[in-house]
């Protein structure tokens, strides 16, 4: 599955959590395809950020509020009159949902809710593609990948959210979307990484800080398996999941896995090993085991009905994925045009598809 250039040109996007990591990337390739892309996101977290360290902002109509101001997004989604729309904007991490339980189920179930409320109310929308998750799924710690057909569940507030947000789209796609022929559909992706995650918990942001300051990073858990992917791989889904739902909304308007191959489920130990070799300095690591708050230790995903009816497979494996993402970190501790540079990971990307 390739990306198609001409169905982007001057496409209206309307793109929620565009100062975010992955929102950040997305927004930057959308601009690259040459889509008009509105963002509607919060300010970018701390100091260090791909929002800030490649420029973004002159790039997309940017508007900095809540998505749980229901009145503000309705207009601003309104007044952009979006064809397409994609919703990242979350609280995206499990152990920040633990200290935070409320104002995570009140941005990701009512901050989707209020997405899909003002989407109603605009008649240009076509297609709206969901950012859940992985974890939004019942973990039962067995041995076989899950399927988008597998029950949904959550131990944790995060996981449990994003779940809840699943059911929210799928009432509204049944109750008012499908009905004006708007094609809404959810995308679960896995463990993405990638250039510009300083995203606090997290592994390789976690590893890569460390290192660049001479430290040790702390593993709570090195035996936990996670599908690990380059965090372009699930945004070429997204965007080409959103050419499908244009295209043929009923057959498409339903929940997507994108998930690496086999070779990128991999435990926390080695995908730490796996960055230590593109690290060109020291890079120590130690084992603190934290029991405190439950982390699933097994999870994979089923990616078949995305392989056999869009077309996608991952394209950067996990050796890739670090090696890139290294290559980042590097480029932007020696103060390169960051903005230049992750274009062009962008274009290797797409070459590599074509």
């Amino acid at each position: 599955m390739a990306v198609n250039p001409d169905f982007w040109r001057d496409r209206r996007v309307f793109l929620t959590g565009h100062t975010g990591f992955k929102g950040g990337w997305l927004a930057l390739w959308l601009h690259r395809l040459g889509a008009r892309v509105h963002g509607y996101a919060l300010e970018a977290e701390g100091e260090s950020s791909l929002w800030r360290a490649t420029a973004l902002e002159p790039l997309l109509d940017s508007r900095i509020a809540d998505i749980r101001d229901s009145q503000r997004l309705r207009q601003s989604l309104c007044k952009a009159r979006p064809e397409i729309v994609f919703h990242l904007a979350a609280q995206p991490l499990v152990r920040a949902s633990y200290r935070e339980p409320l104002d995570t189920y009140s941005t990701n179930v009512m901050g989707t809710a209020n997405l899909l409320e003002a989407v109603r109310a605009c008649p240009e929308v076509r297609a709206v593609v969901v950012v859940t998750t992985d974890k939004c799924y019942e973990n039962r710690e067995w041995l076989w990948p899950y399927r988008e057909t597998d029950a949904l569940g959550g131990h944790d507030p995060y996981s449990s959210s994003k779940a809840c947000a699943e059911l929210v789209c799928a009432a509204y796609r049944t109750s008012f979307l499908a009905a004006r022929s708007v094609g809404l559909a959810t995308a679960r992706a896995g463990n993405v990484i990638g250039g510009g995650d300083w995203s606090a918990d997290r592994l390789v942001p976690d590893a890569l800080h460390a290192w660049s300051q001479g430290r040790e990073v702390v593993l709570r858990h090195p035996g936990a398996t996670r599908p690990w992917q380059h965090v372009l791989d699930p945004l070429a889904g997204y965007l080409g999941l959103a050419e499908a739902l244009w295209t043929s909304p009923a057959e498409h308007a339903r929940a997507w896995n994108f998930g690496p191959d086999a070779g990128g489920v991999r435990s926390v130990g080695e995908v730490v090993e796996g960055l230590a070799t593109h690290w060109p300095a020291a890079a120590p690591w130690r084992v603190e085991a934290d029991g405190t708050l439950h982390e699933a230790t097994r999870l994979t995903l089923d990616s078949s009905l995305a392989r056999t009816q869009l077309g996608w497979v991952p394209r950067w494996n996990l050796d890739e994925a670090l090696r890139r993402t290294c290559a980042w970190q590097r480029a932007w501790l020696d103060g390169q045009d960051m903005q230049a540079f992750s274009q062009r990971q962008i274009d290797d990307y797409q070459g590599e598809v074509q």
